[in-house]
């Protein structure tokens, strides 16, 4: 079979590798059907992911058909249509029974990581019961092919804000994630979304889709000081971190308002200050950390009942033969760029 492998130097090569094998009663293989390119690929090629392998197959947001489970799978069988979770974890650890599946004694991110993931004609999927969701019969591949990482790390980002009806929430990144974290923090009862960028087209996505209700720049406006007139002068009742830029981590903690949540979903490529004497007495919690994706059904059950919608999220596609195309165009954002599809 043909899949991309990251060197350890960051260089990708397409390859021609044995189709994976069954190798614990857990597993299962799955053909993918389409799979896409994450930003998280990009920092393994630029060698900022200390767990990542070199010469393992990337990526680790897919979608695709069932062909054959080891005999300790229980709810899954051979032609099921599948999305798959961007962790891997055993259901039975200290961490997971506590919902921390990111942080799983026998996984974590592994896919694409640590195994060989799926940007590959068929995938390997340890502990197959947790790390794959049945598609409902309604929902195509396209529809369900964020679940398992964009759309469940944007739900994450909601979710650690605690948002109760009536917030204000503000999302700095209005890329992929970002997006999907506005989509889910105003079914989560946000009634103001504030959508902050410097990518122009990417806040009128945002707008477009009726995910922001503002939009702000930060190169063209203060944006610490358009939050405070929009809020009372209080500030955001919650942040969500999606862009992990220079200063990003920064605006964060100034436009939130005092006893705010800020959740980090940003994964960033040098350390972040937490500068605690010009924060004393904001009195804000920090949550951070890699995304607990444990409600892949929930969120399978809302694209199905028409409740939520990343489809417009796929901007461009690709087949699997012209993969590093799809590498180029996604990392310099070709054509408006949100995310590529590969066609396996």
């Amino acid at each position: 079979m043909k899949a991309l492998i990251c060197h350890k130097d960051g260089s990708t090569e397409l390859v021609e590798k044995e189709i994976p094998e069954l190798q614990n009663d857990r597993d299962a293989i799955v053909k993918v059907t389409l799979s896409s390119i994450c930003t998280s690929d990009l920092h393994i090629m630029h060698g900022v992911v200390p767990r990542a392998l070199p010469e393992t197959v990337l990526g680790h947001e897919f979608v695709g058909e069932v062909v054959e489970v080891g005999s300790g799978v229980k709810n899954l069988k051979k032609g099921d249509r599948v999305a798959a979770n961007c962790e891997t974890f055993c259901g039975e650890c200290f961490f997971c029974k506590r919902g921390f599946i990111n942080n799983c004694e026998k996984g974590g991110w592994e896919l694409g990581c640590r195994i060989d993931g799926c940007q590959a004609e068929y995938v390997r999927v340890p502990f197959a019961d947790n790390g794959l969701t049945k598609i409902p019969d309604n929902v195509s591949y396209e529809n369900a092919l964020f679940v398992g990482d964009i759309l469940s790390s944007g739900y994450f980002g909601a979710e650690m804000c605690e948002i109760k009806k009536g917030d204000t929430i503000a999302v700095i990144g209005a890329g992929p994630v970002g997006l999907c974290a506005m989509m889910c923090a105003k079914y989560l009862g946000a009634e103001k979304i504030i959508a902050i960028d410097v990518d122009n087209s990417r806040l009128e996505i945002a707008k477009k889709e009726n995910l922001a209700d503002f939009i702000f720049n930060p190169d063209t406006c203060d944006v610490e000081k358009e939050v405070k007139n929009l809020t009372g002068k209080r500030g955001a009742d919650g942040v969500i971190e999606c862009a992990g830029a220079r200063d990003t981590f920064e605006m964060s903690w100034k436009i939130a308002r005092p006893n705010a949540i800020i959740g980090v979903v940003a994964m960033y490529e040098e350390n972040q200050i937490l500068p605690l004497p010009e924060m004393y007495g904001k009195n804000l919690i920090f949550k951070t950390g890699g995304v607990d994706a444990i409600h892949c059904a929930k969120l399978l059950d809302l694209i199905s009942k028409g409740l939520i919608s990343t489809d417009f999220l796929i901007t461009h596609k690709v087949t699997l033969e012209n993969i590093k195309d799809g590498y180029e165009i996604f990392r310099n954002k070709q054509g408006n760029c949100l995310k590529v599809a590969v066609v396996s």
